[in-house]
């Protein structure tokens, strides 16, 4: 079952939906010219096409083991990671000061969304990584960025992140791993930490970990965590990987998917560590790392929509089944409801995967100094990771449909997009999390920067011809927006996830109407199913967020939970 690359999809959303034009203007990304950008796509496509891709299946079929207190990672894998850090595709967005591109992070998304369609195990590596390159570059020391960002930027070592713990989960606050001074700068780090991903591999040189903990006159709750650099191998005076530190994987993880990635129990014994930041804001530090993190999960669902779509697409033309009523192939592709299916698969794709590149923009844009940019990213980040991985699981769900009886069987392969995507939903911050944030955090301000998206979507769709029923939906956005922010907190949490996917649904809109003003036929068509068949659901998601809590405590925790 081969993938392939959407280099020219991508190509197509930077030009016509996205605005990538406004980044590239930028004097900061004066480098990230079309044609550099071309070559880097079509390089990385390659890869992605001809060394990733392989590997796949065989990170699922032949998992990441511990031997020994030593990972051993999937056949291939070796080779597979050191094809993608040749290519430079954990530097594409780091300083060049350091080694890397200093490309923007809508690039850097570009390839992340290839690589994660190949090989999404793998892909979570340089994922990590680039999460901990921008962490160490606005919080580390410049002594600590001299001597680890290099390795990191080159991929000879490679970056973790360290939050949960047995009995805090998602209640980062309830950490409770120590550290504590030694009085020459470093600190002993102890405690453990669960569901660390690539939290070690043997092909890598080195294992950087960046672990929450606290200090011993901490605060208590979230005010009161520190952010540590823990190596796996302390670094000796010339910078090389030196005496093991006092760390090690007590177990992996038996997952539902992502069978090549290892996810790791980590214990740390009086690890020696170096503080990151300032006491007790090591949580700031650590949402450094944590929001670029997001914004790739939400790639990793639109990375499995797109191999799973590929996947249906393929099968539907060559299987012969029944006899179609409308079209001439002969093969299911033709019947009405196939054809359902593989629209609904590819305009959900198209749209979340544009929502993701319309984040990265924002973000870029952002870094080069918009602050209108910055606020906006801000309230596009919980909704593209939400949306993202949600329609990741829904597309692979209907990938294994589209095969029928065949997608059931795991021969096939595409049962394994559906166990892989399916824990997106729930990693850097639950979808309930993220939209709890969206009606929380982001309408602090009285909903003044969701009320600006809503202008901008509502002015685009009336100037376009197809544009009616999506500024009318816009409107209805804005009356639900009114109803959250005059809502108490539990309330808005009662209301959030399904505010956060119809709030999902107008963005959807808004790029299937740029996408269609190309003139494309096939953009046009999918434009069109999108607004007649999907946008209406909105309305539906937006009376259930106006009930806000309504309902949701008439049954007793005993009765609910009998």
């Amino acid at each position: 079952m081969p993938y392939r690359a959407p280099v020219a999809e991508f190509t197509f959303l930077l030009r016509h939906v996205v605005g990538f034009d406004r980044v590239s203007a930028q004097p900061a990304y004066a480098e990230a010219t079309d044609e550099t950008v071309a070559a880097l796509l079509s390089e990385a496509g390659r890869i992605c096409d001809e060394v990733l891709a392989p590997l796949n299946r065989q990170g699922d079929l032949h998992p990441a083991r511990l031997e020994n207190g030593v990972v051993r990672t999937s056949p291939g894998y070796a080779a597979g990671y050191r094809a993608m850090a040749d290519a430079g595709m954990t530097a594409i967005a780091a300083d060049p000061a350091y080694g890397g591109l200093g490309l923007p992070q809508t690039v850097a998304a570009c390839i992340n969304d290839m690589a994660g369609g190949a090989c999404l195990a793998l892909e979570m590596n340089p994922l990590m990584t680039q999460g901990q390159i921008e962490a160490l570059s606005h919080h580390g020391s410049d002594a600590i960025k001299a001597l680890y960002l290099p390795k990191l930027i080159s991929g000879a070592w490679c970056g973790t992140m360290n939050l949960t713990e047995p009995q805090a989960g998602s209640d980062v606050g309830a950490l409770a791993t120590k550290a504590v001074a030694r009085g020459d700068g470093t600190y002993a780090v102890t405690g453990q930490k669960i569901y660390i991903s690539w939290g070690d591999t043997d092909f890598a040189a080195n294992v950087v970990h960046l672990v929450l903990a606290r200090l011993p006159d901490a605060p208590g709750g979230s005010k009161g965590i520190s952010l540590f650099l823990v190596p796996k191998l302390i670094p000796d005076e010339t910078g090389a990987p030196g005496v093991a530190n006092s760390l090690k994987v007590v177990s992996l993880e038996h997952k539902l998917g992502l069978h090549g990635s290892p996810t790791c129990v980590m214990q740390y014994d009086g690890a020696t560590g170096w503080l990151i930041g300032e006491e007790n804001r090591g949580l700031a530090a650590m949402f450094t790392m944590m929001n670029n993190a997001r914004l790739g999960v939400a790639l990793h669902g639109v990375s499995i929509a797109e191999a799973a779509t590929q996947a249906a697409a393929a099968y539907a033309a060559g299987r012969k089944q029944g006899q179609p009523l409308v079209g001439g192939t002969g093969m299911i592709v033709d019947h009405a409801d196939v054809r359902r299916m593989l629209m609904e698969m590819r305009a959900e794709t198209f749209a979340a995967r544009a929502l993701a590149f319309d984040l990265a923009v924002s973000i870029d844009l952002g870094h080069a100094g918009d602050a209108v940019q910055a606020a906006r990213a801000a309230v596009l980040t919980p909704i593209a990771k939400s949306y993202g991985t949600e329609m990741g699981i829904k597309v692979a769900n209907m990938g294994i449909q589209v095969h029928g009886g065949m997608g059931f069987i795991e021969d096939t392969g595409v049962a394994q997009f559906a166990r892989d995507v399916r824990v997106a939903a729930i990693y850097e911050g639950t979808n309930g999390i993220q939209a709890m944030d969206l009606v929380g955090r982001k309408m602090a301000d009285g909903g003044a920067a969701i009320h600006a998206l809503i202008d901008a979507m509502e002015s685009e769709a009336m100037g376009d011809p197809m544009g009616a029923p999506v500024a009318a939906m816009a409107g209805q956005l804005r009356v639900a927006t009114d109803a959250m922010v005059g809502m108490e907190l539990n309330d808005r949490f009662g209301g959030a996830v399904p505010y956060l996917m119809g709030f999902a649904r107008v963005l959807g809109a808004i790029y299937h109407l740029r996408a269609a003003q190309s003139g494309a036929a096939r953009r046009m068509a999918l434009a069109r199913f999108y607004i007649d068949r999907l946008l209406p659901e909105a309305a539906g998601l937006f009376a259930q967020a106006g009930h806000g809590a309504k309902g949701l405590y008439d049954l007793s925790a005993e009765d609910l939970c009998a």
